[in-house]
């Protein structure tokens, strides 16, 4: 037994020994007596390292806590951002969460982690650790631990090598990765085999979140994220993983996983026997280009999925493969090869985003099963003249955003949804707008026509009369000659920039009295087109874009009501005391290049402006000289 005692025990019970030796008789002298119950005192609380050596101030000592670390509770420990290269020592056995986060550690060290027991929550994420510096022995005594993180590190499989390889029959010179050596035939493989990854082969049982992700894993072991029946996420995006690293019994015995990350992998078709208790599935940036029968098929609680950035066509789905996703509320598959949508679109689908594909034309019938679809996103894809049949998008009753960005239709598709929100089709081939085009989206909040090949003689002058709620109309970007008729006194924003507008007539802006913004930059406007009285009825509008037109000065009784005023890339080459009289609330005033002047703007032309913040006069001919108003301070 006293072979087996700690330094300071085997001490006090040699001295206790002999002073029990040295007494004869049943009475001990009062300093022998003293000296035994302090030994015997101090043995009880041997393996209290926070107690204080004899000769100590009898004041409790505070907890010890690694240097240069943190220590908010008992069981925290925080190292994150110190550069360590080595595992801190003095970690109290209490921990149950340790922060080492953004270091430079390369290992873990066994006999350091053994201690630590009662480790819930183990940061490693931003480290330099490889494979070989994460043993698996490394998590045997880790029982308790539920979180663990250990992305943007480096494990390497060099260890797996290590393993196989009797120890002393080859070295690095022997595999042909050193300086000069280029004669051996096996180079390049063993080049590869030093570069791959491996995940640990053993994680503990009661692990909940796993991130691993941002190595260069390329192979998951059994008992890596199997039998754990606690793990609920799992993070192993950005690695380099493909269908032979992930064998079908990689989640057996995990069946509460609910969020699982793969992307930005190698994968080449969807990983089968996935667990059935998915909820969030990610498997964009991949090579996949096929997802076998049967491979969803038991996920039914699965509400999203994404597939997109990948290499998926019509032949690599089927009629079942969406099908049985009963839960499914957001399916990703942009950017990707497919010709048509999808069969077998589940009814409880929320959000489809088929962008960035080569869809031609939408069939009838693919859409009908998902009734419960708001948001439909088809941009930049082939849609051409024919590509939406009426009756189409008619059963989509819940529709709130048809995105059509960047396709080729010549005309708004029709019989649209009557509770559709969003139009959005900038970028497209319309160049006729007729009266009844529009009149089945009596709801619509929001339409973006800009980009197209509009032109003032093919747009109805019925064509947004019924549009009763519209809040927002982009018409910028076509060809447009004169204001649309009939604009609906609902409008908040009209955008109509990068047009041929020459002139402005009141009555084409009478009763907007609710609009807040309007953009006219980029025409052929000059002050003289623009009609008398053609601001009165804009009693709400903030903020006014007259930019890059044929200005010669600034327009007169502009809103009472506006702050915002650009007026850059004109020709004004003076701005009179009264050009703001009638906009007391001006605090943004834009005049850069222009034909001003040193001695262009007066100085009383601001008084009154007491919002007044800014005004950019660069880029004229010579410095103008401004003088702000001062600051209103109150009463």
């Amino acid at each position: 037994m006293e072979g087996s005692c700690s330094h300071r025990g085997c001490w006090s019970k040699r001295m206790l020994h002999r002073n029990l030796r040295g007494t004869t008789g049943l009475i001990m002298r009062p300093q022998e007596l003293l000296l035994l119950l302090m030994l015997r005192w101090t043995e009880a609380h041997m393996e209290d390292l926070a107690f204080p050596h004899l000769g100590d101030s009898s004041q409790p000592l505070s907890r010890a806590c690694p240097w240069r670390c943190s220590c908010p509770r008992d069981d925290t420990v925080d190292c994150a951002g110190l550069g360590l290269r080595v595992f801190p020592d003095n970690i109290t056995r209490a921990a149950r969460h340790l922060s080492l986060q953004n270091n430079q550690l390369q290992e873990l060290p066994y006999n350091e982690l053994s201690r630590l027991s009662g480790l819930c929550t183990l940061d490693l994420h931003s480290n330099l650790i490889s494979s070989e510096g994460l043993p698996d022995e490394a998590f045997e005594s880790l029982t308790q631990l539920e979180h663990f993180y250990v992305a943007h590190n480096k494990v390497s499989m060099y260890v797996a090598l290590r393993r196989c390889i009797p120890a002393g029959s080859l070295s690095v010179r022997d595999l042909g990765v050193g300086a000069g050596e280029a004669g051996n035939p096996h180079r390049d493989q063993m080049l590869l085999l030093l570069q791959l990854s491996v995940a640990p082969q053993f994680l503990p049982r009661t692990l909940r979140v796993a991130d691993l992700a941002a190595n260069e894993v390329v192979e998951i072991f059994p008992l890596t994220f199997g039998e754990k029946p606690a793990l609920r996420s799992v993070y192993l995006h950005n690695n380099r993983l493909n269908n032979t690293g992930l064998p079908p019994n990689t989640f057996h015995g995990s069946e509460a996983i609910t969020t699982l990350s793969l992307s930005s992998n190698q994968l080449s078709y969807l990983p089968p026997s996935l667990p059935a208790s998915l909820e969030r599935l990610h498997l964009q940036n991949n090579l996949i280009s096929k997802v076998p029968r049967g491979a969803l098929s038991l996920q039914t609680q699965l509400r999203e999925l994404y597939l997109q950035h990948n290499q998926l066509t019509d032949g690599g789905l089927d009629a079942t493969t969406f099908s049985k996703l009963s839960s499914l509320e957001y399916l990703d598959l942009s950017h990707n090869q497919l010709a048509t949508v999808p069969e077998g679109l589940p009814r409880t689908l929320t959000i489809l985003h088929l962008g960035r594909n080569c869809i031609r034309q939408v069939e009838a019938g693919r859409l009908h099963r998902a009734r419960g679809l708001r948001y439909l996103l088809l941009p930049h894809n082939e849609l051409g003249a024919s590509a939406l049949p009426a009756g189409t998008l008619r059963p989509l009753r819940a529709l709130h955003t048809l995105h059509l960005y960047g396709n080729r239709l010549e005309r708004v598709p029709p019989a649209l949804p009557r509770h559709l929100k969003a139009l959005v089709m900038p970028h497209n081939r319309v160049a006729v707008l007729g009266a009844r085009d529009l009149v089945s989206a009596r709801t619509l909040v929001e339409l973006n026509l800009a980009y197209n090949r509009l032109a003032s003689a093919h747009v109805h002058p019925g064509a947004f009369r019924r549009l009763r709620v519209l809040r927002s109309l982009d018409l910028a970007g076509n060809q447009l000659s004169r204001l649309p008729e009939g604009l609906p006194a609902s409008l908040r924003s009209l955008r109509l920039q990068r047009n041929q507008l020459r002139g402005l007539e009141p009555e084409l802006l009478a009763g907007l009295n609710r609009l807040q913004e309007l953009s006219l930059a980029h025409n052929r406007l000059r002050v003289g087109d623009i009609g008398p009285g053609t601001w009165h009825e804009l009693q709400a509008l903030q903020v006014l874009d007259l930019s890059h037109n044929e200005l010669s000065f600034v327009p007169p009784d502009l809103p009472e009501a506006l702050e915002e005023l650009y007026l850059q890339a004109n020709r004004i080459s003076h701005v009179g005391p009264e050009a703001f009289l009638s906009t007391p609330r001006l605090r943004a005033l834009f005049l850069r290049a222009n034909r001003l002047h040193m001695t262009s703007i007066p100085a009383e032309t601001f008084l009154g402006l007491a919002h007044l913040r800014v005004v950019d006069t660069a880029e004229n001919p010579e410095q103008v000289l401004v003088q702000l108003p001062p600051k209103d301070r109150g009463p």
